[in-house]
């Protein structure tokens, strides 16, 4: 199973997910059809379905596009989301079949948008991976613009944290720079978070992206997924996770650096 980033717009990232033996591939949130259906054909895939994560427009608004361009594709997204151009509307636990080898499972993943899925994507060999749009992303979260702290205590902490650690995680942007300056205002003795520092200024001088991380590397950098540390805790004062998460979400909404 291949990855492919595809970016879109200013910071947005779409993707193809390639089953490497059918060639068949799904497009996550691909905002910019033409280039999607460019990079698979690149690849000499053919795009199958659409893995919506929300409703918003940078991810939703080329679904209809790619209706008509591939027709009879299947549009997937969150049943409790109005997303645009959805074909098969998903709860919690959908399975769903890319290719013999390539399964998928939506999670619900609820708070940035009340019908937010997140995809986890499985292969008989190697590594899995999830698709978080808008909900985790590399060292952040998204805004609770659809729920309050507890709905994404339990996206972050009940759900993708109980993910196999190894598990690369795909984000719907190109947040992490700003997301780690955050990350080290509040936790600035943090080992690993310094050197994932260090890894990002060099992959974007080289203008590489910083997709994937892992769910490994998340629980220990991303102050959203460390609330359940008890040193974080007292470092920072709250032993409440979802009302340490609520003040890092309002601090983080307040950061000018």
């Amino acid at each position: 199973m291949e990855v492919i980033p595809v970016p879109c717009l200013d910071d947005n990232y779409a993707y193809l997910i390639i089953d490497g033996a059918s060639k068949q591939a799904a497009a996550v949130d691909p905002v910019k059809p033409e280039s999607v259906l460019s990079a698979a054909k690149k690849h000499g895939a053919q795009v199958t379905m659409v893995l919506t994560t929300h409703k918003h427009w940078d991810h939703a608004g080329g679904n209809n596009e790619i209706k008509k361009l591939v027709p009879g594709i299947k549009v997937f997204g969150g049943a409790k989301d109005n997303v645009e151009g959805c074909t098969d509307p998903l709860e919690h636990g959908a399975e769903l079949e890319l290719s013999k080898d390539v399964k998928i499972k939506a999670l619900h993943t609820p708070c940035h948008t009340k019908g937010h899925i997140s995809y986890f994507v499985t292969h008989k060999s190697g590594d899995p991976a999830v698709f978080t749009g808008d909900t985790l992303f590399v060292a952040g979260c998204g805004k609770f613009f659809e729920g309050k702290a507890q709905d994404m205590y339990h996206s972050l902490s009940e759900v993708l944290a109980e993910l196999p650690p190894a598990t690369r995680v795909f984000c719907g942007h190109e947040y992490t720079a700003k997301n780690l300056k955050f990350a080290m205002s509040v936790d600035p003795h943090n080992d690993a978070l310094k050197q994932k520092v260090a890894w990002t200024e060099e992959q974007r001088r080289n203008d590489k992206p910083t997709v994937p991380s892992t769910i490994r590397e998340e629980l220990q950098t991303n102050p959203f997924m460390r609330v359940n540390v008890k040193e974080f805790q007292v470092h920072m004062g709250e032993s409440d996770p979802v009302e340490l998460l609520a003040s890092l979400r309002a601090a983080k909404d307040q950061f000018k650096g």
